[in-house]
């Protein structure tokens, strides 16, 4: 299934039903009184979280979505019968908000969790409601309110407590395959991965994290460069970043210092939340250079980095069960449950 992350829908609650005036006709009851019902409230529309829902696909297509009205009052003193509410099921993560205001509306962070995204309108009063001892005829009764009515942005922000940073062809799915049981694409060309991937670290018998990978990023990223733009939001709820700095580039003239310093820019300019989050180092393929130790001295001193740091080879699996163990302790827990 394609990965869809983004939607636009519209939601149309019911409008509430009517009351009516309405008097008793029966034999011998020459003077009845009052007998107009209720309207029936109108329906609804509710987000459900669903951990069994990947994407929001189902939206691209279903972009409308209206809820029933409810039914006029009769007499008798019969009411109407409400309108039953629509639920709509979005993966755990969606956040969900008003496209006229901007408005948050809900930020699904749990399975189950649910939202109201449109109220029904309220059903109108019978002439029953009216009656007094100075009005016993009464033909007053009130119309049902308008339902509300939404256009609304759903983005699905994925749930993980470790997000990895990295231009393309790093050796960020190398990474993410060796620590966890997810399985991306990998090749030798850029934007090998084209949406995120998770995967899931054990580390030990009771402890586990959640790392998320998402396509490279490249200079200009912020504005649109690239895929990696596309899914920086991925990146927000996570606790941790990893940056994976390929210390082996194919191309010799590639400068490892400058392309890590315009991938901090880039996160800075999408956003100074995800730039102020805790950010280690991860030096890649180190197999494939013997001194790789030089680099990476080299590498620090020009970044001044005073933050944690790794060498890691992906490929053959080596530290990184050491990066593993020392997030383990970073997040100081096991995953929590909105990951289960």
């Amino acid at each position: 299934m394609k990965f869809i992350d983004e939607a636009r829908i519209q939601v149309y609650a019911g409008k509430g039903g009517n009351g009516v005036a309405a008097f008793r006709r029966e034999k011998f009851i020459p003077r009845g009184g009052p007998s107009g019902g209720d309207g029936g409230r109108g329906g609804s529309i509710w987000a459900i979280a669903d951990r069994n829902i990947n994407t929001l696909i189902d939206y691209r297509f279903a972009r409308q979505h209206r809820a029933k009205h409810g039914e006029n009052g009769r007499n008798r003193d019969q009411y109407g019968k409400g309108a039953e509410d629509i639920e709509l099921r979005m993966p755990v993560g969606t956040v969900i908000k008003d496209r006229d205001t901007g408005e948050l509306i809900a930020d699904l962070a749990r399975h189950g969790e649910r939202a109201l995204l449109a109220k029904g309108g309220e059903g109108g009063l019978g002439n029953l409601h009216f009656k007094s001892s100075t009005n016993r005829a009464p033909r007053q009764f009130t119309k049902g309110t308008e339902g509300e009515e939404r256009e609304l942005q759903l983005e699905l922000r994925v749930l993980a407590d470790v997000g990895l940073l990295g231009l393309p062809n790093a050796g960020k799915s190398t990474f993410i395959r060796a620590v966890s049981s997810a399985r991306p694409k990998v090749a030798d060309y850029p934007f090998t991965t084209l949406s995120p991937q998770l995967g899931v670290v054990r580390v030990g018998m009771a402890s586990s994290f959640v790392i998320a990978d998402i396509p490279g990023l490249i200079e200009g990223a912020s504005e649109g460069a690239g895929l990696g733009h596309q899914f920086l939001r991925h990146l927000s709820r996570t606790k941790l970043l990893l940056h994976i700095v390929d210390i082996a580039p194919m191309d010799e003239s590639a400068d490892p210092v400058k392309e890590a310093k315009a991938i901090v820019k880039e996160l800075k300019k999408y956003d100074k939340t995800l730039f102020d989050k805790p950010r280690w180092l991860v030096f890649n393929k180190i197999d494939l250079d013997d001194k790789h130790d030089a680099k990476i001295a080299k590498f620090l001193k020009s970044m001044r980095w005073k933050g944690p740091w790794f060498k890691v080879s992906a490929i053959s699996g080596g530290g990184c069960d050491k990066v593993s163990q020392q997030v383990a302790k970073f997040l100081g827990q096991p995953a929590s449950d909105a990951h289960e």
